[in-house]
């Protein structure tokens, strides 16, 4: 069974969607003792970094909860767009630490020339780690982006995939123990190549 957190940020239905059309089993997680249902966790979200981390920061025991699972039990946990970027230890974009299990920070785009932000549409990643999440993927895989704020990882070891625009930058990380991924792009909304995301995900 796999989780899906529900910490008033959005993408809720869509990744949702995504896993019924997979035939895969989940559960909307609402509070921390949902979370003893479930093998994996799935944190979407659309939005403000600060805003998602005063959510979870608010939810009875819900930080210490998923701390406890993704560091200490090692489930596997999957960010997903703001989701991956409050994997990491704080943003530009405000002053609320973030869940800091993969050591890094998230910065805001720069307009270079007539470069738009945000960052919108469909755009190819490249695989720096062969994970058990990038099993399958190919070089000409696309995937689909919307977002202002971009993440860079302290370790080359934690890189998994990076994408150009404007800048390199991190668009998939893992951590060392290899069970906590995020993804900057939106799997739910990528067709083939996400839905193959989300089934290496399922598999781990």
């Amino acid at each position: 069974m796999i989780g899906i957190l529900n910490y008033g940020m959005g993408n809720i239905g869509s990744v949702a969607n995504m896993l019924r059309y997979i035939d895969c089993k989940f559960l909307i997680i609402e509070n921390s003792e949902q979370l003893k249902n479930v093998e994996k966790v799935i944190l979407p979200g659309v939005g403000r970094f600060d805003k998602a981390m005063e959510n979870i920061n608010a939810m009875p025991n819900m930080k210490n909860t998923l701390d406890y699972l993704a560091l200490e039990k090692k489930i596997p946990m999957l960010g997903v767009c703001l989701g991956m970027q409050i994997l990491t230890n704080f943003s530009e974009e405000g002053n609320v630490p973030g869940l800091g299990w993969i050591d890094g920070k998230t910065h805001k785009f720069k307009a270079l020339n007539d470069m738009k932000i945000p960052h919108m549409g469909w755009n190819t990643v490249v695989t720096n780690i062969d994970t058990q999440l990038t099993h399958g993927l190919n070089l000409d895989d696309r995937f689909y982006f919307v977002h202002s704020y971009y993440v860079k990882v302290s370790e080359k070891s934690s890189r998994m995939m990076t994408t150009d625009y404007g800048i390199n930058f991190d668009s998939g990380i893992v951590n060392k123990n290899g069970n906590i991924f995020g993804v900057q792009f939106h799997p739910e909304k990528s067709h083939r190549f996400g839905i193959q995301i989300f089934k290496n995900f399922i598999e781990i």
